[in-house]
């Protein structure tokens, strides 16, 4: 374990578990100085928000995926309101000339369409990202099925096989951080499959995880087998030792720019992501919007101890 690591894993572990507290939640959403701090890292709330977060980056050559923030939903009416958001937001994207050949894309959470709804959740969840797909199909652009905490993996791989069967382009995503990992990018490093490869942002348990210095290690190990397959990569890290061995594997492999991608989290190293998007590289944005940020905001302060300091900063500043 390297020493920073003895101060991020204790740290990262804390702010996850109060990812999950609704007295925190409460006091961290009350607080007047918070909604402009959280504005770094959600660009805002509304449709209007997230088309114009999308057309200030496609300004500068990047890409972007965005994500109607939400999770764990267990209301049948708050999960077609998040399946209508997706609607609307293709829609409006589209109408702007915006999505044609992926250029802005959706990022998709399976439990936010209504995957644990008791009964038929599963059924109404790939109903309701079905829809998402078709609307994104006529629109000319892509689907990507974000990845949530290890006990939702299965069920997760199991829809995007059920959906690839009809929209084959849908991308899936997966955590370097889990034991599983590379056997699963085994599997989908084949053509016509995108992948996007993240270390992994939930407090997961060392049974089914690795831990500390062991998730970089893991998620090399993972991107030489996406990079040496027949797939599309997505390179999801904000780490510059990983961004140059990603670029290295690329060479080694004889890959074009455009068969795989960079991406980042909006409002982090926005200097690394223009850079890398004006030296020729396709670089994709994920840009979360929506009012529910409040757990989306705890894991991006879990990722990396500089996002607390500025956290703590904005406060000081605003207070």
């Amino acid at each position: 374990m390297r020493p920073t690591d003895l101060i991020r894993t204790p740290l990262r572990t804390s702010l996850l578990q109060l990812a999950k507290s609704g007295t925190v939640r409460d006091a961290v959403e009350k607080a007047p100085v918070t909604r402009g701090v959280v504005k770094r890292f959600v660009p805002g709330s509304s449709t209007d928000d997230a088309v114009r977060a999308t057309a200030e980056l496609q300004s500068t050559g990047r890409m972007v995926t965005l994500d109607f923030l939400g999770e764990d939903t267990l209301d049948l009416a708050q999960a077609q309101a998040t399946r209508d958001a997706y609607l609307t937001v293709l829609r409006r994207l589209s109408d702007a000339g915006a999505t044609a050949g992926g250029r802005a894309e959706v990022s998709l959470k399976l439990t936010a369409l209504g995957q644990l709804l008791p009964g038929d959740g599963r059924k109404i969840a790939l109903e309701h990202a079905r829809e998402v797909c078709e609307a994104a199909a006529a629109a000319d652009t892509t689907v990507t099925l974000d990845m949530e905490d290890h006990t939702t993996t299965d069920a997760t791989l199991e829809a995007l096989r059920e959906i690839r069967v009809d929209f084959p382009w849908v991308g899936a995503v997966l955590q370097a951080y889990l034991h599983r990992t590379e056997a699963d990018c085994r599997d989908l490093a084949h053509a016509g499959s995108r992948v996007r490869l993240c270390k992994g942002a939930y407090n997961e348990p060392a049974s089914v995880a690795f831990q500390g210095a062991d998730v970089d290690r893991s998620y090399v190990r993972c991107l030489k087998v996406l990079m040496a397959g027949e797939g599309y990569p997505m390179v999801a890290s904000h780490d510059p030792r990983l961004i140059e061995i990603a670029g290295a594997l690329a060479a080694k492999h004889g890959r074009d720019p455009h068969s795989f991608e960079y991406q980042m989290l909006f409002g982090i190293r926005p200097e690394e992501q223009q850079r890398l998007a004006d030296r020729g590289d396709q670089m994709r944005v994920y840009v979360p919007y929506g009012d529910d940020w409040y757990g989306y905001f705890m894991r991006r302060l879990a990722e990396r101890p500089a996002n607390v300091g500025f956290f703590l900063r904005g406060v000081a500043t605003r207070g």
